[in-house]
């Protein structure tokens, strides 16, 4: 049962924590896909096919996968508020620097650039968070966090929809200012940060002298706990080599491979039946508000029960078959329903399995392998996005690409079944 002392140091690591750490994804998820709306009229502008438009959406991932082990690890030595702050203006910069592409190899140039400069953020903050909150807050803490990203498309899509349709000015077209408009703020948070994070519970100048020693003492007594059971990994290199990790990577990359498909051609999917870029933002982010409520309930579920296995399958069965009914869509009414489906279990989906890795990895051996998770898992946002471009280059529409990524997601169902067999549980919260 919670005690007083838990519950008074639990409310204030989340609104201590979780109110900025959002805020931080929200602005990186809106500069990772807001490509999706400077398309409607990049694309033209710099002759960009559909395949072209898929693999520059998704080379990000490219980046990304190489320097994500490496900048966790150094996360890890240097600490989160350093290189928070680091990772953030630099992908800010990089963002300003794509309003200047100039046709097909400067755009594969800037979105490769820019999944190196963000490589790190997202596992260094789940990283964090592990240091910071119990476990059995765990879930619900990352589904806080990931919550920005459906947020940053439900509230990002009207304003990038407004933002195209700037006229020209400075000589700059609309897709221009949209990237350098949205760019900004990632430059500003980046020293921001530098004030805003704390690196760990023992520096917390915000917390009393006894809600650090509880959460000091608890967060030692689940790493001894972790320790004393068979397969606990604390090393880098133990992790890299675990296959629990590696499982855990594909099933990730079935997730990615949906959000980003989501990220970068819904607005495109949405604008083939005629919307206005404005109507277009708005359809958009119907979804995205949906998948903030059902993210939310879903990790609290799984954090009261301690179950994770049966909280990843269901939502990633659910958006397997919301992908589907996407494909086999003919009117926008069905498509943005099929749409909601898939945000509601991709979005469901994540906070669940991103609890499963620190019930087996601490320390360096967290770094390493939430990290090599996230960075393998993410080349879904590659292949998934390149092969609505592709496919729809040979067939002349969406569905062959959309079932491909509902592909996807079914043996992420199938691999969480697999690995959860080994019990992922945790002890449930209080009532």
């Amino acid at each position: 049962m919670n005690t007083d002392l838990e519950t008074r140091t639990v409310r204030k690591l989340i609104w201590r924590i979780l109110p900025f750490v959002m805020l931080l994804y929200f602005v990186s998820f809106l500069d990772r896909v807001n490509v999706g709306f400077a398309a409607l009229t990049m694309n033209k502008d710099l002759g960009l096919t559909p395949t072209m438009f898929g693999l520059g959406g998704g080379i990000f991932f490219l980046g990304y996968f190489l320097f994500e082990v490496p900048s966790n690890l150094i996360l890890h030595k240097v600490g989160a508020r350093m290189w928070i702050a680091r990772v953030m203006v630099t992908w800010g910069l990089v963002s300003v620097a794509s309003a200047f592409v100039t046709g097909e190899k400067s755009f594969y140039v800037l979105r490769f650039l820019l999944g190196v400069a963000e490589a790190g953020f997202f596992p260094g903050i789940i990283l964090y968070l592990s240091q910071w909150f119990p476990a059995r807050q765990r879930a619900l803490a990352a589904a806080a966090f990931m919550a920005a990203a459906p947020l940053s498309t439900a509230i990002g899509s009207p304003i990038s929809g407004a933002l195209m349709q700037m006229p020209v000015m400075g000589g700059l077209k609309d897709w221009q200012w949209l990237f350098i408009i949205e760019a900004v703020p990632a430059i500003v948070l980046g020293f921001v940060v530098l004030k805003a994070l704390t690196d760990s519970p023992a520096k917390a100048a915000w917390l009393a002298d006894d809600e650090k020693a509880w959460l000091t003492a608890t967060l030692r007594e689940e790493s001894r706990g972790r320790e004393s059971e068979g397969g606990h990994v604390a090393g880098a290199l133990g992790a890299l080599r675990d296959p629990r990790v590696w499982v855990m990577a594909m099933i990730y990359f079935g997730t990615s491979a949906g959000l980003y498909t989501l990220g970068l051609w819904a607005p495109l999917i949405i604008r083939q039946f005629g919307f206005s870029s404005l109507e277009t933002g708005a359809l958009n982010a119907i979804p995205s508000v949906l998948a903030v409520i059902g993210m939310v309930l879903w990790a609290r579920r799984s954090d009261r029960s301690g179950e994770r296995t049966w909280h990843v399958v269901i939502p990633c069965v659910a958006a397997c078959a919301g992908l589907a009914w996407a494909g086999f869509a003919d009117t926008a009414l069905s498509v943005v329903l099929a749409l909601v489906v898939v945000n509601v279990g991709i979005s469901a989906a994540k906070a669940p399995l991103w609890a499963m890795p620190s019930t087996f990895l601490s320390g360096a051996g967290a770094a390493a392998g939430i990290a090599m998770i996230n960075s393998i898992g993410n080349l879904g946002g590659f292949v998934g996005p390149f092969a609505i471009g592709w496919l729809k280059t040979l067939t002349g529409g969406y569905a062959a690409g959309l079932f491909v990524v509902a592909a996807s997601l079914a043996l992420s169902a199938m691999l969480t079944l697999f690995v959860g067999r080994r019990g992922y549980r945790v002890t449930p919260m209080a009532r």
